[in-house]
């Protein structure tokens, strides 16, 4: 391009340059535009985040060599999120859904991925999870969750245990108050945390039901969470309002319950008055048995 241009007049030199340079720009706009259509709430500056139609995030995560999908299933407001080392293939599932079963494994037979791990951040109450019988279709797929959950699986995570796929991995960070066996999972350069329903976008989980403790919850999000860098995307394990991820930086100034004292939080948390959750008392026995249970 440059050799062509060096050989036509001054005025035509100029009018190319300035005529590849709209072309840059205007590329570089449309791309900004694409990354924002398909993965709203994540831009350089901090938007308002908006509600849309939402089968799955197309944007690629900031780690290279790093293949990220978002997931979304909308009778619970669920995310599952698939990892995968673009080189070899190797990937890791965080929270799948039994009813989107089918189409979490299209898109790994799509991908050509070879799934290792199906990992859940909890014992569920508001769903059950795929991950028995996704085991059931893939060979040598393994299924982990954290070893204070109470659930069956064949590995069990505690603080400071490694999920490898490649050469990435995710690091694990006990995060209870939730539930007893709440955990986050961090990956290898602290650019993405998976909160699981210890952080939410401008919320958390509850804390009345399943050994829930608000104590133990604003402890810790304040010191297993809080503590990574103001950059750190959080990609929770549900939104109810259209929100796709947020930062630590943000959590940390704008969230209405967690920046408040200890003491107001509890006093939030103690009196939401909250209705249990309709699936409870099919979710929770299904997914202490791996999500495969007698009908």
């Amino acid at each position: 391009m440059c050799s062509v241009i060096s050989r036509v007049k001054p005025v035509q030199r100029a009018l190319a340059l300035t005529l590849r340079f709209r072309a840059t720009t205007e590329g570089s706009s449309y791309a900004l535009a694409e990354s924002r259509r398909f993965c709203p709430g994540v831009s350089a500056v901090i938007d308002p985040l908006r509600a849309t139609s939402r089968s799955y995030c197309s944007r690629m995560a900031l780690t290279e060599g790093l293949l990220f999908r978002q997931l979304f299933e909308s009778e619970s407001s669920t995310y599952t999120y698939l990892l995968a080392d673009t080189e070899t293939k190797e990937a890791i599932v965080i929270d799948p859904v039994l009813e989107t079963i089918d189409r979490d494994l299209k898109l790994i037979h799509e991908l050509g991925l070879n799934l290792k791990v199906a990992v859940n951040t909890h014992c569920h109450a508001d769903h059950i999870t795929s991950t028995g019988l996704m085991k059931e279709r893939l060979v040598g797929l393994k299924s982990a969750i954290s070893k204070y959950s109470g659930a069956s699986a064949d590995i069990f995570l505690s603080e400071g245990d490694k999920i490898s796929f490649g050469k990435h991995h995710l690091t694990v960070r006990d995060t209870p108050g939730h539930t007893d066996g709440c955990m986050s999972l961090v990956s290898g350069d602290q650019s993405m945390a998976f909160t699981g329903d210890a952080l939410l976008i401008r919320g958390c989980g509850r804390t009345d039901f399943q050994q829930g403790c608000a104590r133990k919850l604003y402890e810790s999000v304040h010191q297993k969470i809080f503590t990574l860098p103001d950059q750190c995307l959080v990609y929770p394990a549900h939104d109810y309002l259209g929100q796709t991820v947020s930062t630590v930086g943000e959590e940390r100034r704008f969230n209405p319950r967690l920046t408040k004292t200890e003491e107001e939080f509890v006093n939030i948390m103690n009196n939401l008055n909250l209705p249990k959750p309709s699936k409870i008392d099919i979710s929770v026995p299904a997914n202490l048995v791996c999500g495969v249970q007698e009908v």
